[in-house]
């Protein structure tokens, strides 16, 4: 766990007002002062998490602390830029420090900073690995994270899912979608908004509510869709609901929490659905090949069919949501 590393680096505390980058919301994070603490957290479900707890939470960060630590995300670009960002909100003389597992490229990336202008007080612990950075003005101008254009009239930033093109999921599942489309439709999960924009070229869609944890992504996907029949909602899909239901919900769920595959995350996201809908209404969704998602989607559905797929994916659809379980009460 992250704590006993945190443990060795700030044996008495973090100095001064502190700024985290990055942090989940069940982690102890006791060396941190939650009067003097700010951390950005941009997944809902953290989000939420950490100001439940009492810390003061923000999507962005803002002014200039003493001590900074930068927690280090899966995507190699991504981890550049929050730590570019660590640098560009450090006071003068302040103390820069990068905090990950070796799965997400710790070692690699103090290499890298070792180079440029040293590193200091490195502990090892619990497979992973915390250090100081000498000298943070030596952090490169061209880490900072910038837009990135995986296909025209579309803007993503490293570290979102798929940033750099489509992905093959979702393309095969906007291409088994009907021509006519529900009315009233959500999309969970959105990310940066292609599947959001393939569903409103349909005919017979009247509204669409983009469901997404990850803010960035959500704030691409705003970039991306100018449709006032779209609404954007940064929330956990997972317990997502809205006042009245829906009649279509479309959705290519995640089946990894990190790098650990979770294939509750998307039995999780089944039954969101089932929720979010009236028992008229029908759910498409796209899975890989081997996720047995037809036992969850029989549990919350009358109905369950496969509609096409390869040997990577498949898509299914369902309707009658709730009807099974009325009939077995």
């Amino acid at each position: 766990m992250r704590i006993s590393r945190l443990e060795l680096a700030f044996p008495e505390g973090a100095a001064g007002q502190t700024l985290v980058l990055g942090a989940d919301g069940a982690e102890d994070l006791s060396p941190f002062d939650r009067a003097s603490t700010l951390i950005v957290e941009g997944m809902a479900q953290h989000f939420a998490a950490l100001k439940a707890r009492g810390f003061n939470v923000a999507t962005e960060a803002d002014g200039h602390f003493d001590t900074v630590l930068v927690t280090l995300p899966r995507s190699r670009d991504a981890a550049r830029a929050r730590i570019a960002q660590g640098a560009a909100h450090l006071k003068p003389g302040g103390a820069l420090w990068i905090d990950g597992q070796k799965t997400d490229g710790i070692e690699s990336i103090l290499k890298e900073i070792k180079k440029l202008g040293g590193i200091s007080d490195t502990q090892s612990k619990a497979h992973g690995k915390i250090a100081r950075v000498d000298d943070p003005a030596a952090i490169p101008a061209d880490w900072a994270s910038r837009p990135l254009t995986p296909l025209p009239g579309f803007t993503t930033r490293a570290g979102v899912f798929s940033a750099e093109g489509i992905d093959a999921g979702s393309a095969m599942l906007a291409a088994a979608l009907p021509d006519k489309l529900p009315t009233r439709i959500v999309d969970l999960g959105a990310g940066w908004g292609w599947l959001s924009a393939q569903i409103l070229a349909h005919p017979g869609v009247t509204q669409l509510h983009l469901v997404e944890a990850d803010h960035t992504a959500l704030e691409c996907a705003r970039l991306n869709i100018t449709d006032p029949r779209a609404a954007f909602h940064w929330a956990d899909a997972r317990n997502f609901s809205l006042r009245e239901p829906v009649n279509g919900v479309i959705m290519n769920p995640p089946f990894h929490e990190g790098r650990a595959a979770d294939p509750g995350l998307g039995a999780a996201f089944i039954k969101a659905a089932a929720g979010l809908l009236t028992s008229a209404g029908r759910l498409w969704m796209v899975a890989n090949r081997h996720l047995p998602y037809e036992t969850q989607l029989g549990q919350h559905f009358a109905d369950v069919a496969e509609i096409g797929g390869d040997n990577r994916f498949k898509i299914l659809t369902a309707t009658g949501a709730g009807a099974r379980n009325r009939r077995t009460r």
